[in-house]
């Protein structure tokens, strides 16, 4: 039987075919565009992430025996805000998660209503990536569209609303929008009446491995596939990509190097970060979860070297860099600002201890660092919670580097883990579908079934002990910088 798991990232909607005991049989990528209409914003058109998705599905049944395929669920990028009118076409563009446009709006989210009420309310403070504080933005930017709004959704759920007809999404996703009470997995009824909506306007909240519907008809037979082929609602990219690389259960943890970063720690049971510099959400696999998001991760290193350095050749780049724990250079990541810990979305990138003698080589490995050292921010929130973390796993595009595993091994001081499969969401979107389906009993019986470790990265304690050094003075900038971003922003 095959199953597949769609990844409706950032720049591309990543499509994985996996069969029944979790071999990837095929793969399939469409790129869309990313609009940026303002400095600080960040939108896409939900109707290319339909169309992009429908081409990649017709990639990646081609070959196949279209019979076998028996479900599809989804990993998607979180926050986003998708509206729909009544007539169910697209309002405006999606408002992204790296779009920080709603400023205001999170300071009188946080101010007037006070970060004390909603994290009552939702269990988490407001974040200018999170969906709510957007709905207040069209709310006093554009009241022609806020009063045509009947759906809001996320953007995998648009992607599920199209195929199948059901307007729906899951607890992990949901609690990316400031609008769910995540400890008791309902819509919080303070939060909708802040926001001024009506809860119709909200999908109904499922399990990420819960059965949704089917491949609407008409959909089904222009990709050749059954009509009886499950829709199963799938897991915001983190919480996907947490079950693609089996941090599911109690004490587990991840690390996503994808366009953002995440640190994401597993629990059964709910918790709240007391200092509100981690997110506190549901997870996929009917638990919870702590995570601390960066917004600008493997993309900084994209940036540097193509747009910067004018080159695509990551890997050579890299073979120069030789001596670490000894940089000189600083890299503050904030490309788009920043959310976990520091919550600022007039944070910026900078680079810091250059001399005469830096070169590129320098430069460069100080981005890759400068991303570690972000990550590690988190790590000691989690730690300051005691919450002991003793490994980790890796994923994302950045986590095929070979160096950057063994950076983030030692500025963590934990051993890094390395699974046989590198996709993330997408893997983790086709194990939901399979436990939807009935291939498995329980999201942890699809991990222990199919996930597997493959490489480890072990801390050196000497390069661990410099790193350690380095990440003081690193965590010593932004502050230091703090007021003139706020100036200059």
């Amino acid at each position: 039987m095959y199953y597949i798991g769609i990844d409706l990232g950032t720049s591309a909607v990543k499509l994985l075919l996996m069969d029944e005991k979790g071999n990837i049989e095929n793969t399939a990528t469409r790129e869309y565009n990313l609009s940026f209409p303002h400095p600080g914003w960040s939108e896409q058109n939900p109707y290319d992430w339909y169309d992009k998705t429908i081409e990649g599905l017709s990639e990646l049944v081609a070959d196949i025996d279209k019979s076998k395929v028996m479900g599809i669920s989804f990993g998607g990028q979180m926050h986003g805000l998708v509206m729909l009118d009544r007539n169910d076409e697209v309002i405006r563009p999606a408002i992204l998660w790296n779009d920080n446009r709603s400023v205001s709006q999170v300071e009188y989210l946080n101010t007037k209503v006070g970060k004390g009420k909603l994290s009552e309310y939702t269990a988490n403070i407001a974040f200018a990536g999170f969906t709510a504080p957007k709905l207040l933005w069209v709310r006093d930017n554009e009241p022609d569209n806020y009063s045509k709004i009947s759906k809001i959704m996320l953007p995998k759920d648009y992607l599920a609303y199209r195929l199948s007809g059901s307007f729906c999404t899951d607890y992990s996703d949901a609690s990316g929008m400031l609008l769910l009470d995540v400890k008791n997995r309902k819509w919080s009824d303070k939060m909708i009446d802040i926001c001024g909506i009506d809860k119709s306007m909200l999908p109904k909240l499922h399990e990420s491995y819960d059965v949704v519907g089917t491949l609407k008809p008409k959909i089904a037979d222009m990709l050749g596939l059954g009509r009886d082929v499950k829709i199963i609602i799938g897991a915001g990219d983190n919480a996907a990509a947490a079950v693609g690389t089996g941090t599911v259960g109690d004490g587990k943890c991840n690390i996503s190097l994808g366009t953002s970063g995440t640190i994401f720690i597993s629990s059964k049971d709910f918790g709240v970060d007391v200092n509100n510099a981690l997110h506190s959400f549901a997870h996929a696999d009917g638990g919870y979860h702590l995570m601390g998001c960066m917004l600008s991760a493997a993309s900084c290193n994209k940036w540097w070297m193509e747009d910067i350095l004018g080159t695509s050749d990551f890997s050579t780049a890299q073979k120069r860099i030789k001596k670490l724990g000894e940089n000189h250079v600083f890299f503050l990541p904030y490309l788009m600002g920043e959310r976990s810990p520091h919550n600022d979305p007039c944070a910026r990138g900078a680079f810091v201890g250059m001399t005469m003698d830096t070169d590129a080589s320098d430069m460069t490995q100080a981005v890759l660092e400068g991303v570690a050292f972000a990550l590690r921010d988190s790590f000691e929130v989690a730690k300051s919670l005691g919450i002991k973390i003793p490994r980790t796993k890796i994923c994302g595009g950045g986590a095929k580097s070979l160096l950057w595993r063994q950076m983030i091994a030692n500025i963590l001081n934990i051993p890094v883990d390395v699974i046989e499969t590198n996709e993330g969401p997408s893997m983790g979107a086709a194990m939901l579908a399979a436990v939807g389906c009935g291939e498995y009993k329980s999201v942890r019986e699809a991990s222990e079934a199919i996930v597997r470790v493959v490489d480890s990265y072990e801390p050196r304690r000497e390069t661990a002990l410099k790193y350690n050094d380095r990440y003081n003075e690193f965590r010593q900038i932004y502050p230091a910088l703090k007021g003139v971003f706020g100036s200059i922003s």
